[in-house]
């Protein structure tokens, strides 16, 4: 098995037990503790807080230390804190092992992406993106299907058992890992210049700084259409929540799709057109949905999210886990993912305010108008000479492969 594919298939049965757990957690709070939309809520924000503080200085210390290690530990970590879960009786204290787990999280996400690039060459950092991000959808659509029977037939505390197995199996597959770590050539730095590299690279390159915000609002976008939804079939279409689940899964089935298609078809093109793309896909998806209020519509509409979505993921990716200096890869990816879950909280938290002025289609189309914004400057010429997609004459980064 080559390295990257213990990498991916560590990836793929830890985002399996994810889901497994996010169902169980759901379970718990909406039938056993008789919670409220407010309490889901609070379990979200205390997910996506560490984030916004931990990223940075996560970045800072995987780029110090050793990647596989970093993985492995949080791995570990990650799997004993889910096994919390079962005892817990209260949705605060669900919202502390759920921050403890995302902070090990934000250790875990910069140390992989700072070794992808170690065990693919650049010109097939698209197509191993794509193969993550398939394996992340497959497992959004197959873990709540599965997650479901598990409850049924046992209980939840099963979800979390599974949940602690695969992080286990993720760090014995790490551990088999091996790859030619660069030699870190950055200048020696302390305290807050450090931590604050990763913005300091993104926002000193005008391309860099484009893709990281079109992630910011593209993530925004999203978290007001996710945190809407509901009222959007409830209220709009006039349906039930079997509508909301098929759309979860045709915005999952898009971006698979689009995966796919883009592993095929992406290369030779620049990644920042690609991003633009991709925003004014995902916009004119919105909009026609907001636009048309239909079951069939939306339906198409998702799917139509679904492609946009993978768009940008992954040319997002590939410009930056490629054109990022090694010794910068883990301070990047902390200070993006620092950025898009700003972006997050932000749409969970005005995305009911502004409804309650606009309307739930008021909100879509604004969020429409924003991502065609955005879209329409990545298709502007580019300041800079701008990356291209495409096999390198550089020697692949990993040579040492085991």
């Amino acid at each position: 098995m080559t390295p990257f594919r213990r990498l991916w298939l560590a990836q793929t049965v830890s985002l399996l037990g994810d889901c497994l757990a996010l169902f169980a957690v759901q379970v718990a709070i909406v039938f056993r503790m008789h919670g409220s939309a407010s309490d889901m809520a609070s379990v979200f924000i205390a997910s996506l807080l560490p984030s916004l503080v931990l990223g940075p200085v996560a970045g800072m210390f995987a780029d110090r230390w050793d990647p596989r290690r970093t993985m492995i530990a949080s791995d570990l970590a990650r799997g004993g804190l889910v096994l919390l879960l079962a005892c817990a009786a209260t949705v605060p204290q669900i919202c502390a092992i759920s921050f403890a787990v995302s902070c090990f999280s934000n250790f875990y996400a910069p140390a992989r992406a700072i070794t992808l690039p170690l065990l693919v060459p650049p010109g097939l950092l698209l197509a191993a993106n794509a193969r993550m991000q398939q394996s992340m959808q497959v497992a959004r659509i197959a873990g709540p299907a599965l997650a479901s029977a598990l409850v049924a037939a046992f209980g939840e505390g099963i979800c979390y058992a599974a949940d602690s197995a695969t992080f286990l199996g993720s760090a014995i597959l790490l551990a088999t890992l091996r790859y030619a770590k660069p030699v870190n050539r950055s200048p020696p730095r302390t305290g807050f210049r450090d931590v604050g590299a990763g913005f300091g690279f993104l926002f000193a390159d005008p391309r860099f700084s484009f893709v990281v915000f079109s992630m910011a609002a593209g993530s925004f976008a999203a978290g007001c259409f996710g945190a809407l939804a509901s009222l959007f079939v409830r209220d709009v279409l006039r349906s039930r929540p079997p509508l909301l689940g098929m759309i979860g899964m045709l915005i999952a089935a898009g971006t698979l799709a689009g995966s796919a298609i883009l592993r095929k078809y992406a290369h030779r093109y620049d990644p920042r057109r690609l991003v633009g793309c991709g925003m004014a896909a995902v916009g004119a998806s919105i909009l026609l949905i907001a636009a048309v209020p239909d079951r069939a519509v939306t339906l198409i509409g998702s799917a139509g999210m679904g492609l946009g979505v993978a768009v940008v993921v992954l040319a997002a990716a590939v410009m930056l886990q490629g054109e990022t200096p090694p010794e910068l890869r883990g301070r990047v990816s902390g200070a993006a993912a620092s950025l898009t879950s700003l972006a997050q909280l932000a749409a969970m938290l005005l995305s009911g305010m502004w409804a309650t002025h606009l309307g739930v289609r008021g909100v879509f189309a604004l969020s429409a108008v924003l991502l065609f914004a955005i879209g329409a400057g990545g298709l502007l010429p580019c300041p800079t000479k701008c990356p291209m997609i495409t096999p390198r004459t550089l020697p692949c980064h990993n040579q040492n492969r085991t």
